[in-house]
């Protein structure tokens, strides 16, 4: 028997129960598949370093996007400070690092801002929700790092053409993930299939996936929360204009025949009741 076999086939076995059950029975199976790794793994020091280095790699990632490519964005478009922006919404941002959930924090993220930001309700109630469920740039960047991560323990050489193809699927799949705590790990294995690599090494990253998620969960909010800024100010005109259609439809209505015919009835009505005293 293969090192770890053993460790693999009881956490399958807690793994395929269901119901209420699988909640409890989960963190033995998650534990039991992570142990049963380990003891395959020939150098476990080896191993340790390049997760270390993934987790860095994998945090300057989101750290640059979420300090530098957005902010830049929500300045070159705005032409206003992105500082103020971000602290405006400082309270979503917590509770994303605190939830892991987008889509649980998305009250928050309303109130910060239609309240403190002044963004327009028309564009939050519209940008936000769909935001969280497609825009999950902070998951895609995770997704792409691991998936070249698990081809380097592999010794799996990529080429161009296979790095690019990691990029464009992680892009994809990440608009398919679900807004709840670790949703990028079921979608992940899109990715390690599009490139042929093991799906099952997925559980070399989920010591660390816990707290992975959580800051990719608060990138993706803020860039919900840069977007829904930046759709408001290039909407600024049209939603400060009188809603012309609105108008047009009262107008419309007023102007309707059955409604004449009806008055016509009721002053004719009137004219009996005259004649009739």
């Amino acid at each position: 028997m293969e090192p770890g076999a053993g460790c693999e086939a009881f956490a399958k076995l807690l793994l395929t129960g269901s119901g209420a059950g699988m909640s409890w029975y989960a963190p033995i199976g998650i534990l039991f598949l992570i142990a049963g790794k380990i003891m395959e793994m020939q150098d476990l020091t080896v191993m340790g370093g390049q997760l270390g280095m993934y987790t860095v790699t994998v945090i300057v990632g989101l750290l640059i996007h979420a300090l530098v490519v957005l902010p830049l964005l929500y300045f070159i478009v705005t032409r206003k400070n992105p500082w103020v922006f971000i602290g405006g919404i400082l309270q979503a941002l917590i509770t994303a690092l605190g939830t892991s959930s987008s889509s649980a924090t998305l009250p928050i993220t309303f109130k910060c801002l239609e309240e403190n930001n002044g963004v327009d309700k028309h564009v939050t109630r519209f940008v936000l929700p769909v935001g969280a469920t497609i825009n999950m740039d902070g998951t895609a960047l995770y997704e792409a790092l691991a998936a070249i991560f698990i081809a380097q323990v592999n010794n799996y050489d990529l080429n161009f053409g296979q790095i690019i193809t990691i990029s464009i699927t992680a892009t994809a799949a990440s608009i398919g993930a679900a807004g709840i705590p670790q949703a990028g790990l079921v979608t992940m294995v899109i990715v390690l299939t599009s490139v042929g690599l093991p799906t099952e090494d997925i559980t070399l990253i989920i010591a660390v996936d816990w707290f992975l998620d959580r800051l990719r969960t608060t990138t993706n909010v803020l860039g919900d929360s840069v977007g829904a800024g930046i759709v408001e100010h290039l909407s600024r005109h049209e939603l400060h204009r009188p809603d012309a259609e609105v108008g047009n439809s009262v107008i419309e209505e007023n102007e309707k025949p059955y409604q004449l015919i009806c008055q016509e009835h009721e002053n004719q009505k009137q004219l009996d009741s005259e004649t009739m005293m």
